[in-house]
């Protein structure tokens, strides 16, 4: 007589037993991405080069970016538990090395090291949903992940200023060493499941010629925020050696008998639709939420305090959409109809954004941002959940690195584009008021009273105005991402 099979775990057991596990390596990676944000200041006033400070922000974007893939294949080689030890591992080793760092040059390194650490987090903390939950259930946690993600990001600048002013710069670093080994050891609560049998070799040639697409491609958008004649040569020459490469690595993936990058896969639609919206969606999240805080420092003349205040509307309707749009998607096996839904209000936010926004009180301008919000978190979870579900188990890896990839992406070229766009309108209409607006984000607006009063009004009027286009670039993105969503050919988990 066979044994009965064991009854599936309750939803509220799989919840105890799974998402602990998989939240705090994602808080950890995305926190880490933002709280240095507000310690530059006290890494350059400690260890000096004021000029290379931005290499701390910079570095863990680029490792972080180029790790998703790396650990994707390797997760679906040899198991998703074993390699978010080993990025647990990295991530706690340097974290340490950022702390002890001596100067701006090892900290920059120490940060690298990081963000391959970070990079393999955030990618194997999707791909382990994938592992131990099934289809229907992935968007429930996919949903939760999204919030924990959007809530770190916001979380990250404030614990690092409050960090840096009461313990030191080195603090935002000490705090990950037992958070990483409360990490450790909730990951041993996961079960290891077996990964490819077969006989398998690692893509090197690949990662060489992915690196040199991606590390020049995103110094370049960098450098594409300030456009200037003297930064045009340098972005022409990285953007020039990003696209040979990408050139380079295409045809290498095409014939490579294991591909770093999975062209199999993303030659699937619902894949690469996907992942396309994924990189629209990125890149309109991040670029509002890098440019609403400048707005209204500038433009509005909010103090920081009320800029935090209202930038909490936004990040909690984002957080919140992504956690009921799960818990739907869960019930209904539905998925791509949701952000083709909600991708219609988040244009017309935007637009409504561009059109009215000096003209809303704090309390209107912080419901509009919260139902924008809202709906953006229609997007995140979905896209996810869609692409692990058309990928498989045996590519669940690659498969949620594909999507982190293609956010980060969208997330970089999109807040260059808009800041290109916001500089192109000021330096069109007015030279000076362009570099008084440069001036502005460096200083702060008390560079203002120094400009007389009658010039003030003015310039404050064409910054308003060029924020105007830089939201309704903001929209066009929404806008693409909604075509794509509508187009997904996968409309129902299976």
């Amino acid at each position: 007589m066979k044994d009965a099979p064991e009854p599936a775990p309750s939803p509220s057991r799989l919840f105890l037993s799974v998402f602990p596990s998989i939240m705090l390596p994602m808080f950890l990676a995305v926190v880490d991405q933002t709280i240095v944000a507000t310690a530059l200041p006290a890494i350059a006033a400690s260890l000096g080069s004021v000029e290379r400070v931005s290499w701390v922000v910079v570095a863990y974007l680029l490792s972080a970016t180029v790790a998703a893939p790396v650990y994707g294949q390797l997760r679906d080689v040899w198991g998703g538990k074993r390699m978010m030890f080993v990025a647990l591992g990295i991530f706690l080793l340097a974290s340490l090395a950022c702390a002890l760092s001596t100067s701006v040059e090892m900290l920059a390194f120490a940060r690298v090291l990081q963000g391959l650490g970070g990079g393999g987090l955030m990618t194997l903390s999707q791909a382990l949903i994938g592992e131990a939950v099934p289809p229907r259930e992935r968007a429930r946690y996919q949903g939760y992940l999204a919030g924990v993600a959007i809530s770190s990001s916001t979380f990250g600048p404030v614990v690092g200023g409050l960090l840096t002013q009461q313990f030191g710069w080195r603090s935002i670093f000490l705090v990950n060493l037992p958070l990483a080994l409360a990490a450790v050891l909730l990951t041993l609560r996961l079960e290891q499941r077996p990964g490819r049998a077969q006989p398998w070799t690692f893509d090197a040639l690949g990662l060489v010629l992915f690196v040199a697409f991606i590390a020049p491609t995103l110094l370049a958008l960098e450098q594409a925020r300030q456009m200037s004649a003297a930064t045009l040569s340098g972005f022409l020459t990285l953007a020039a050696i990003g696209m040979a490469a990408l050139v380079l690595l295409v045809v290498r993936e095409r014939r490579a008998p294991f591909p770093l990058l999975p062209i199999e896969l993303l030659r699937q639609p619902t894949i690469w639709r996907s992942d396309a919206l994924a990189a629209c969606h990125g890149a309109t999240l991040v670029s509002l939420i890098t440019f609403i805080p400048i707005y209204l420092r500038v433009v509005r003349g909010t103090s920081a305090a009320e800029t935090g205040l209202l930038l909490l509307p936004l990040m909690f309707g984002v957080g919140g959409g992504s956690m009921a749009t799960g818990r739907i998607v869960s019930r209904t096996g539905r998925t791509a109809i949701y952000p083709s839904l909600g991708l219609i209000v988040v244009v017309a936010g935007l637009v409504a954004l561009g059109l009215l926004a000096g003209d809303l009180g704090p309390r209107q301008l912080a419901l509009l941002l919260f139902a924008t919000g809202l709906f953006m978190g229609t997007v995140m979870g979905v896209v996810q959940v869609t692409v692990q579900n058309a990928a498989g188990v045996a590519s669940l890896g690659s498969a949620a690195a594909s999507v982190q990839l293609a956010r980060s992406i969208g997330a970089a070229a999109g807040t260059a584009l808009v800041g290109t766009v916001l500089f192109a309108t000021l330096s069109l209409s007015d030279p000076d008021t362009a570099r008084l607006f440069a001036t502005l984000v460096q200083r702060g607006t008390e560079a203002l009273d120094a400009v007389p009063a009658e010039r003030r009004a003015a310039a404050l009027a064409e910054i308003a105005s060029a924020f105007r286009s830089a939201f309704f670039t903001m929209a066009a993105f929404s806008a693409i991402g909604l075509a794509l969503a509508w187009s997904i050919p996968t409309r129902q988990l299976s």
